[in-house]
């Protein structure tokens, strides 16, 4: 009975009048754009109207879609639905005129709509340019409905066949701004709902202990939304917490099982080793004399500052950072790229027990490229234990076979997809395995631990999820080897819940979260159906006598994109024959997952990514 439902562009009210029947309980507003005077003049229409008014509906006239606040009150301006079926500028309009219609609509709505609250709006068949169109018009000759909806702030959350024939009484009119019917077959109702807001990131300064000291360091632009989420708690209900408490429950029944509570720092000090120095987050001390006065004003005056260098190409032999004068650092911090630096850690404490599997979890960091599976941050559980030499094999073998049928027993419990796994005994540079431990730290990775589904199309071809390995140094005892099994568990709720967009995972939409109730994995539904794309190129010069950093590229990409940057192509490539000078072309493709995103939005990113790689990369652009 609380629900309002506010339709528009009523012909002669047949779908209100046949809507009102079907949901008594709610409160209708029927409106049409036509004077009272000339819709009265149509016989089907009086009828209507009449039995709308008989049910307590309110019929309005000449009430422009465009302008909807203008016709109510301010404390009437609330509601639940808006029904707008077959909009169109009237007489032979062009799709232009008609997307103008559209977004004028859109932007009206936002006015007069619940927080929660739909709009459905009825279009024929190809008109609104989803795949869901049956056939599909070519994209520049449909009204681009997703594109324009999101200009205000809308996303495509639902698209249904409109039956017009279960319709009771149901006469579709209008065929040209006239009392003709027209034809409705394969005609679509795209249901749209609110979109939470596009990110705009604020610095942000995190402390914590490292050693005996307390530091804070400024976080990475791009991690400032990921930083401290929570997922791993124990309150937590995101699908990540539940694959790891899944897999260590399996786990338990063929090994003791004991989890490290205490907190790991997310800063490392020293050489990063194996790892190529511009894959890291680098942290670098900063004086307290630099602390701002909002930073004293926090209490962190007392505190070893560090801030974060985004793009610094400069390193020595080792991959240890310098200052841009040249002069190496003596302090180094960079954010972990991986738990396994913590297995030497763990395995010389006092307490370690040799045949018992250690479980570390948390958020780990790292810069890669831009591609469907490549997570700038994500969740790792590492699993570590020890046992004598001539247990290696046998150990190693009962290990994987339990995490196979831990996996198995994950697919089973989420989405019915067809997913295999598959063992690799020869030592695999995956993209797990670039953000090990160095290679002084690892002798072997004996697996890498494979799923494929043709579910999904981005994991098609298999995706790599995990590694287990040996670790040489840190057993207290010579006779004994450690074992470690290393898994990417965001990844693999991915796999398991059918979710294809690793962004999706980090969304603060209460419709992700409100899926996986109850610890439960689910098959996830999208509630942002094709979002529109928007594809911009960018050519350069690259600087002489340096080598071109396309890691950094695609992180100044994530970060000015708000991770709103789907792919990134080399489209060309030219080296001029006088000046030997080299000149790149990419193509950026811009999607929100999660959010409306509009063409005026991205193109306003990729000026600024132009501005953000001339000043970190010295590019020049063409």
């Amino acid at each position: 009975s609380a629900r309002r439902i506010l339709l528009l562009g009523e012909g002669n009210f047949s779908f209100a009048a046949a809507l009102c029947e079907a949901a008594a309980a709610a409160r209708f507003v029927a409106t049409c754009y036509e004077g009272e005077e000339e819709v009265s003049g149509r016989a089907l229409a009086a009828r209507n109207i009449r039995r709308l008014r008989e049910r307590g509906a309110e019929v309005l006239f000449s009430v422009d879609c465009r302008k909807l606040k203008d016709y109510f009150l301010p404390s009437d301006r609330v509601f639940s639905c808006v029904y707008f079926n077959f909009p169109h500028c009237g007489r032979k309009a062009g799709v232009v005129k008609n997307r103008e219609l559209l977004a004028q609509f859109f932007s009206s709505c936002a006015e007069v709509l619940a927080e929660n609250g739909e709009v459905h709006v009825a279009l024929c068949s190809g008109q609104g340019g989803t795949p869901a169109d049956r056939p599909r018009r070519e994209w520049h000759n449909s009204w681009q409905i997703v594109a324009v909806a999101a200009e205000a702030r809308f996303i495509l959350s639902d698209v249904r066949p409109f039956n017009a024939e279960s319709i009771h009484g149901y006469k579709c009119t209008g065929y040209r701004s006239q009392d003709k019917s027209f034809s409705v077959e394969g005609a679509l109702n795209h249901v749209f709902t609110r979109s939470t807001p596009l990110l705009h990131l604020k610095p942000m300064v995190c402390q914590m202990e490292l050693g005996s000291r307390r530091v804070s360091f400024q976080v990475p632009q791009m991690l400032v939304d990921k930083i401290n989420r929570g997922f791993l708690e124990l309150n937590s209900e995101h699908p990540v917490r539940t694959v790891k408490e899944k897999l260590t429950a399996v786990l338990s029944q063929t090994f003791p099982i004991q989890s490290i509570d205490c907190s790991l720092s997310l800063l490392h000090q020293g050489h990063i080793g194996g790892v190529c120095h511009s894959n890291v987050f680098w942290i670098i001390p900063k004086s307290e004399q630099n602390a701002s006065t909002e930073q004293m004003a926090n209490g962190l005056a007392n505190a070893v500052l560090f801030s974060h260098i985004d793009f610094c190409k400069d390193a020595d032999e080792n991959g240890c950072m310098k200052v841009q004068e040249g002069n190496l650092i003596s302090e180094q911090y960079f954010l972990r790229p991986s738990l396994l630096r913590y297995v030497q850690t763990l395995t010389e404490r006092a307490t370690f027990l040799p045949g018992t599997l250690y479980v570390l979890s948390g958020p780990v960091f790292r810069k890669c490229p831009v591609s469907p599976h490549s997570l700038p941050v994500f969740h790792e559980v590492v699993f570590v234990g020890a046992v004598d030499k001539a247990m290696e094999s046998s150990f190693i073998q009962v290990l994987v076979d339990t995490i196979r049928s831990s996996i198995h027993l994950l697919h089973q419990t989420g989405c019915k997809l067809n997913v295999t796994l598959q063992e690799a005994t020869s030592f695999e540079r995956t993209e797990l395995n670039d953000f090990a431990v160095s290679e002084s730290q690892i002798t072997k990775i004996q697996h890498s631990i494979c799923m494929e589904t043709d579910a999904l199309g981005c994991f098609e071809k298999g995706c790599c999820v995990g590694t287990v390995g040996t670790a040489c140094g840190g057993a207290k005892s010579s006779g004994l080897v450690v074992v470690f099994a290393s898994l990417n568990l965001d990844l693999l709720a991915m796999l398991v819940c059918g979710i294809a967009d690793w962004r999706m995972l980090w969304t603060s939409d209460e419709r992700f979260l409100s899926q996986f109730l109850g610890e439960e994995l689910r098959l996830f539904k999208s509630f942002s159906l094709y979002p529109p794309s928007y594809v911009h190129d960018v050519s350069f010069w690259i600087p002489e006598r340096e080598q071109f950093d396309e890691v950094a590229f695609h992180t100044i990409a994530r970060q000015v994109s708000r991770e709103t940057v789907i792919s990134i192509q080399l489209i060309d490539s030219f080296q001029h024959s006088e000046t030997a000078r080299k000149s790149l072309c990419y193509r950026l493709t811009y999607q929100s997952c999660d959010k409306a995103l509009s063409c005026q939005e991205a193109a306003e990113m990729q000026l600024l990514f132009r501005k953000e790689i001339q000043r970190y990369l010295h590019v020049t652009l063409r």
